[in-house]
This record gives C-alpha cells, sequence and structure tokens, in this order.
C-alpha cells in the first residue's frame, strides 16, 4: 500500500472551494482534514496535527492572519507545519516569504489552480523532510 505523501488541512467558509481543492489534494494521495473558519481550523490543527495547513485570509469569526498566527504559535519549532495563506487580495504569483508575513510563510492567489497548490505543497514537503535528515 503506497504511503500518504501527508496530511492537509484545509481552512475556508467557502464549501465549493473547500470540495475543489480537497478533492485535488485527495487525488494525490494526500489525507485532507477540513473547517470552515479560524476558530474551527484551529481545534482541527490540535487534533489532527497536519504537515501542511492552508488558510483563506478572508472569514468569519476569526481570520486567516490570526489562525495562521495561532497555529503556528501553537505548532512551535519543533517540526511546525507549513502554512499557506490563500488571498484574492493579490494577483502575483504564489510565493515564499524568509519570515513569515501576516502568519504564512507561504502566500498563494486564491485564483491559483488547485492542482498547481497541490504541487507547491507537495515541493514545500520534500524540502522539508530532505532538510530533516
Amino acid at each position: 500500500m503506497p504511503t500518504s505523501p501527508g496530511k492537509v488541512l484545509i481552512i475556508d467558509d467557502d464549501p465549493f472551494f473547500l470540495k475543489v481543492l480537497g478533492d485535488a489534494f485527495v487525488e494525490n494521495g494526500f489525507i485532507v482534514f477540513y473547517a470552515n473558519d479560524g476558530i474551527e481550523g484551529v481545534k482541527e490543527f490540535m487534533e489532527k496535527a497536519p504537515d501542511a495547513v492552508i488558510s483563506d485570509l478572508v472569514m468569519p469569526r476569526m481570520g486567516g492572519v490570526s489562525t495562521c498566527i495561532e497555529i503556528a504559535r501553537l505548532a512551535g519549532e519543533d517540526n511546525p507545519p507549513i502554512i499557506a495563506l490563500l488571498t484574492s487580495m493579490f494577483q502575483e504569483s504564489p510565493h515564499e516569504h524568509d519570515v513569515p508575513e501576516m502568519g504564512a510563510k507561504v502566500h498563494i492567489p486564491k485564483s491559483t489552480k488547485p492542482m498547481d497548490i497541490v504541487i507547491i505543497i507537495e515541493q514545500l514537503l520534500a524540502r522539508k523532510r530532505f532538510q530533516q535528515n
């Protein structure tokens, strides 16, 4: 039985986007967890310990910036997850920051194709595993 490339938590208040992005990850062998807002996302993070977290920026109850900052704080420095923030506020290509901005090291425009988001996360997880060895 093939092993999963990782566990991903997707946090977004748009059910359609959750399904489309989640399906792309599942089709590529990932174990996927879902949350509808930041508060639920932090709870899922604590219970499921995903390898990567992808959060929408604008959500009810707790926005993406607060969600990403809280997850990073809870994770600490011992094997922190990759935290990506999805936003429609910029149209640049996906990019990684040396130091987290708005709570996340990776910012991805929400207009990015789901398969491209999967590839980005796969590459980041592979690099993280390589650096740990």
